[in-house]
């Protein structure tokens, strides 16, 4: 997971961010759902595939999704987040070496149904103690892994041949004045995401959302996984 500003614990954060514990939390399983669609095809075989971010493959980047849905469990069910190996930046050896397993879509499917019925139980009021210790509320994580997640769910679909498979508009113009607020300047996007790339105003809130985060919308992806189109 990206890691956010501190707050004084006041709950300023999420004034800032304008949406209710119960809206967040609904942002929160959208995103869950459109990544676990993007992730339905992916099979051991594909772990090799290219992504938008040039040093992760999709293996590489199945095992940050994986570890960003533990922290978000780990910080509801236990009042904090540790730093995670994955959060730093990814070299050579994460390209090279993803993490193992079978079948990861059911690994990440099991992950995030866990990650939900946890939500689903927590107090919407409780504060955390996130990354590097600053205090958020559960709204304020709970929208933070809403743009990680729906933002590496469309990582994923491109990966696999479909960036036609966008994020869906009106959860994309929700949270673009949540990526806003979480990656105030520059100095925030390493190495998560990239520079922001320039697009008209007018142009569909997915591809805004992307393009904010250092995707390029129509960037020539990978050949569709055969028989799964």
């Amino acid at each position: 997971m990206f890691r956010q500003e501190e707050d004084n614990g006041s709950g300023t954060e999420d004034a800032r961010l304008g949406d209710t514990a119960e809206q967040a939390t609904e942002l929160l399983r959208r995103a869950v759902g459109y990544a676990l669609g993007a992730a339905q095809c992916v099979t051991p075989a594909l772990l090799g595939r290219p992504t938008p971010c040039a040093a992760w493959n999709l293996g590489a980047l199945l095992s940050h999704v994986d570890d960003s849905l533990a922290a978000l469990h780990e910080g509801i069910t236990e009042g904090a987040v540790a730093l995670h190996p994955h959060d730093h930046e990814p070299g050579p050896a994460a390209v090279a070496a993803p993490r193992p397993g079978p079948d990861p879509a059911a690994a990440f499917r099991r992950r995030a149904a866990r990650l939900l019925g946890a939500w689903a139980g927590a107090r919407p009021g409780v504060r955390i103690v996130a990354v590097a210790d600053a205090p958020l509320t559960a709204t304020a994580l709970a929208l933070t892994g809403a743009v990680e997640l729906a933002v590496h769910g469309w990582d994923i679909a491109w990966s696999t041949g479909h960036p036609e498979r966008a994020v869906p508009g009106p959860l994309a113009a929700r949270l673009l004045p949540v990526a806003r607020h979480l990656v105030p300047h520059d100095g925030t996007r390493h190495p998560l995401f990239g520079p922001r790339l320039p697009l008209p105003d007018d142009a569909p809130s997915a591809d805004r959302l992307l393009a904010f985060l250092g995707r390029a919308p129509l960037a020539r992806a990978p050949a569709p996984v055969p028989g799964r189109g």
